[in-house]
């Protein structure tokens, strides 16, 4: 289904029965927080989408697994919800929520938690159209601390990304015009080596930053099905590895941060949006020294008032309550360490501590950044 066929499409489908489990459950824990799903299918066909993993990627019509009133109680009801705490996000799975029969369930699912009285941060990722009455309606919300995460690129490899990164620097603009209590952040990725890291894009994204509140910048996620899925477009292999973890080389960066002259950059999606809220990172990634030697003194004294080395007495009761064995906690004073743990219970205790939580077995190696291994090797 095409793009233009979408704009005309003014009610969803229902989903099948037969999804498959990882894309029926409706919420997740991702780093950035608790993430609600509840509409799947997408007509962009971004070459490197997460839908890869989910087998979902030919589904291009927008589908609704639930209505928002129910899928909006199964976020509230979800374990790891914490009322004012716990960081959420909203269709950043599997659509895209501004796409024009998508938006509706966006705007809707964003008024059912603001008329809760809930205060938590809600991230909006989008690389589609924000038009100025969109803005208008966020606006109106009184209490979610909202922010919109406009992806750029500047990649001009339809193979890699068929959708033309003017629509999210038109977006930017209506956002710099419209918005006030709203929070708007460049989210410039995915950054490939050799694809765009050149001194053009960079100029191009220090220049379109000045219409956001922050910028984030991050590397490819890059898995063997979107590997598979770029070969079979003609596209060489990017990379060598296809690690759990983003890549973004060292070289990259070390570019990146010589020739950026724009808004406040950040690592770290978290990073940028505390910033551009004004409050103390909820990932804590301030323990981890080396990541933040790049965010404005401001920010840095923000988080250092935040950020207090947990007891055990508080830790061991939130790693017990995940299913893991307190026995095994090692608290550092950048980080605390677990076993055997999954991403969601890691990211329950993190966000209940505001500490980073990492795992023994996935070491996150000084000076990386979180980042996988290659281009740091």
């Amino acid at each position: 289904m095409s793009i233009h066929e979408i704009e005309d499409v003014k009610q969803l489908r229902s989903a099948p029965n037969d999804l498959p489990e990882s894309l029926a459950n409706v919420v997740e824990y991702r780093k950035s927080g608790l993430s609600l799903n509840h509409v799947v299918g997408c007509p962009l066909d971004c070459g490197y989408c997460v839908r890869h993993l989910f087998g979902n990627f030919e589904m291009k019509r927008p589908h609704l697994i639930m209505s928002d009133e129910q899928a909006v109680d199964e976020l509230l009801r979800h374990w790891a919800f914490v009322p004012h705490r716990t960081p959420l996000q909203i269709f950043n799975r599997a659509t895209d929520p501004f796409l024009p029969n998508v938006k509706p369930h966006l705007l809707n699912s964003l008024s059912l938690l603001d008329q809760r009285g809930l205060t938590n941060h809600i991230l909006v990722i989008t690389r589609w159209k924000v038009t100025p009455d969109d803005v208008a309606k966020l606006e109106r919300l009184q209490n979610l601390k909202v922010t919109v995460l406009v992806t750029w690129s500047g990649i001009n490899d339809v193979r890699l990304e068929p959708v033309d990164s003017e629509f999210a620097e038109r977006s930017l603009k209506v956002l710099a015009e419209y918005k006030s209590r709203t929070k708007c952040i460049l989210y410039w990725r995915p950054i490939i080596a050799g694809v765009n890291d050149t001194d053009h894009c960079i100029a191009a994204a220090s220049a379109l930053s000045q219409l956001a509140d922050a910028t984030v910048f991050t590397g490819l996620f890059h898995r063997e099905q979107i590997r598979a899925h770029f070969r079979s477009s003609g596209v060489e292999d990017l990379y060598n590895d296809v690690p759990r973890r983003k890549i973004l080389p060292r070289e990259v960066e070390k570019r990146v941060l010589k020739k950026y002259t724009g808004a406040p950059l950040f690592r770290k999606t978290s990073c940028g949006v505390a910033f551009a809220h004004a409050e103390a990172d909820y990932n804590g990634h301030f323990g981890i020294t080396n990541i933040c030697n790049i965010c404005p003194q401001e920010q840095i004294s923000l988080c250092a008032s935040g950020h207090q080395i947990p007891l055990f007495e508080k830790v061991a009761p939130l790693v017990k309550s995940v299913g893991l064995n307190p026995s095994r906690i090692e608290i550092r004073a950048g980080n605390v360490i677990v076993e055997g743990s999954t991403e969601q219970q890691r990211y329950y205790v993190q966000h209940s501590l505001g500490f980073q939580v990492h795992d023994r077995s996935q070491p996150h190696l000084p000076g990386r950044h979180g980042r996988a291994e290659e281009g740091w090797e």
